[in-house]
C-alpha cells in the first residue's frame, strides 16, 4: 500500500525495530549512567553542588535543543533526525569516558542531552505522522513503556560494569547501547521506507507553507497555555516522587536497600500498566488515564508525611506506581492530538520544551520549600500543584482522541 502509514502496513509490530527496540536500548544506555554520573563528577574534583549541576546538564542540553530539533525535523525529516541525534548521542557518550575535568564532563553531559533532544523530538514528530489516531494512545504509552523499562534495567547493569571495571565503563555501556539503537533505527526505517518515506520532513504531502515559531505561539496560545500546563504539572509530580520518597524513607530512619525496594517495586507496577494505560486513551479519550494519574499522584504524595514504617511507604509508593503508570504516553499524546498538521514538528519541539521545563521544575519545587519550610510542606505543596492540575484537565474544554471523535 503506497503512501500508507507505517502502522497501517502491519500494525504496532512494524515499528518493533526502529522505535520501540532502539527506544529501550538508548533508555537502558542512559540509565546506566544516572547512578554513575554525581559519582564520576566527585571522581573529576567537583564538589556536591558542581557534582548536583552535573546531574542537571543532560537535562539543560535536552531543553536547550528541544525547538531547535523541532526546526531540524521540518528541514531534513524525521528519519535522518532521529538516527543522527542518536549518533551523536552515542559518540559524545564514548567520549564522556575519557574526559579529563568537571569541566569537560559538563560540556559533554550538555551535548549528549542535545542529541537525545534531537532522537526524542523527531521520534515524537514520526509517531504522530505515520501512526493513525485510532492507534496513536497505545503507539505512544508503549514508547514510554519500553523506555521506562529500559530504565528500570540500565541502573543495574552499569553499576556491576562501574564496580569491576570503573565507572568510565557505564558511559562505554550507554554509547554502545545507544549506537545500538540508532543501528536499529536505521535497519528499521529501510524497511518501511517503501512507500511511507515523509516529503520534505514536514507533515506528509503537505504543501502548505511551514509556519515559523512566533507564528505558531500566537495561533496556538491557548492550548499550549492550558494543555502546556497540565503537562508541566505532570512533570513536576513524576520527577518531584523520585526525590520525596528517598527523602522522606531516610527521614523515617529506613536504610538504602529499603527505600530501593519501595523504589523498584514501584517502578514494577508502573512498567505494568503502560499499554492498558495506551488502549484506555485509544477508547475512552485522554481524560481517562490523565485526571486518575494526576489525581493518584497527588494522593500518594500528600500521604507522604504519614507514612512511618516500611509498609506504609511502600504502599505510597505503590499509590505513585500506579498513577505514574496510567501516565505513560499521556504528554507525548496530547501534543501530538494539539499538533497542527501544518508545522507540527515546530509546535511538537515547544510542547517537549513545557514537559521538559516540568521535569526540570519538581526536583527544583521540592527542594526550595523543604529548605524553606520543611519536607511534609513540600509534600503538601506538591500535592497541591497535581491536584490543580487534575482540575485544570478535567475543565478543559474538549476532548483528544478517542472513539467520540472517530
Amino acid at each position: 500500500m503506497p503512501g500508507a502509514p507505517a502502522a497501517d502496513r502491519g500494525g504496532l509490530r512494524a515499528l518493533a525495530l526502529p522505535i520501540y527496540g532502539s527506544t529501550f536500548l538508548v533508555a537502558a544506555g542512559l540509565g546506566a549512567v544516572l547512578p554513575i554520573t554525581p559519582l564520576f563528577a566527585q571522581d573529576l574534583g567537583a564538589g556536591v553542588g558542581l557534582a548536583g549541576i552535573a546531574v542537571a546538564m543532560r537535562g539543560l542540553g535536552t531543553m536547550a535543543l528541544d525547538v531547535p530539533a523541532g526546526v531540524l525535523v521540518a528541514r531534513f525529516g524525521d528519519r535522518p533526525v532521529m538516527v543522527w541525534g542518536a549518533v551523536l548521542a552515542a559518540a559524545v557518550a564514548g567520549a564522556t569516558a575519557a574526559v579529563g575535568s568537571a569541566a569537560q564532563l559538563l560540556l559533554a553531559l550538555f551535548a549528549a542531552g542535545g542529541g537525545l533532544a534531537l532522537w526524542s523530538m523527531a521520534r515524537l514528530h514520526f509517531l504522530t505522522e505515520q501512526v493513525p489516531i485510532a492507534m496513536r494512545g497505545r503507539a505512544l504509552a508503549l514508547a514510554g513503556g519500553t523506555g521506562r523499562f529500559g530504565l528500570f534495567v540500565g541502573p543495574s547493569i552499569g553499576g556491576l560494569l562501574a564496580e569491576h571495571y570503573g565507572l568510565e565503563a557505564a558511559f562505554v555501556l550507554q554509547g554502545a547501547a545507544t549506537l545500538g539503537g540508532a543501528f536499529l533505527i536505521a535497519v528499521g526505517f529501510r524497511r518501511l521506507r517503501a512507500g511511507s518515506e515523509p516529503e520534505g520532513g514536514g507533515s506528509q504531502g503537505d504543501a502548505r507553507p511551514e509556519p515559523g515559531l512566533r507564528e505558531l505561539l500566537r495561533d496556538h496560545a491557548g492550548p499550549l497555555a492550558s494543555a502546556g500546563s497540565v503537562a508541566i504539572v505532570l512533570q513536576i509530580l513524576r520527577t518531584a516522587r523520585h526525590l520525596l520518597v528517598p527523602l522522606w524513607g531516610d527521614s523515617i530512619g529506613l536504610g538504602v536497600a529499603d527505600i530501593g525496594l519501595v523504589v523498584g517495586l514501584s517502578s514494577g507496577l508502573d512498567m505494568l500498566l503502560f499499554y492498558p494505560a495506551g488502549q484506555l486513551m485509544d477508547r475512552r479519550g485522554r481524560r481517562a488515564t490523565g485526571v486518575p494519574s494526576l489525581t493518584l499522584l497527588s494522593v500518594g504524595i500528600a500521604l507522604l508525611p504519614w507514612a512511618d514504617s516500611f509498609a506504609s511507604l511502600l504502599a505510597v509508593g505503590l499509590v505513585l506506581g500506579l498513577g505514574n503508570g496510567l501516565s505513560a504516553g499521556f504528554v507525548m499524546t496530547l501534543g501530538a492530538d494539539l499538533s497542527p498538521a501544518a508545522g507540527r514538528s515546530r509546535f511538537l519541539g515547544l510542547w517537549r520544551l513545557l514537559g521538559d521545563v516540568g521535569s526540570a521544575a519538581g526536583p527544583m519545587l521540592v527542594g526550595a520549600v523543604a529548605a524553606a519550610v520543611s519536607l511534609p510542606g513540600a509534600a503538601a505543596a506538591t500535592a497541591i500543584t497535581g491536584a490543580a492540575g487534575a482540575l485544570l484537565l478535567l475543565t478543559h474544554r474538549g476532548e483528544t482522541g478517542g472513539r467520540s471523535e472517530e
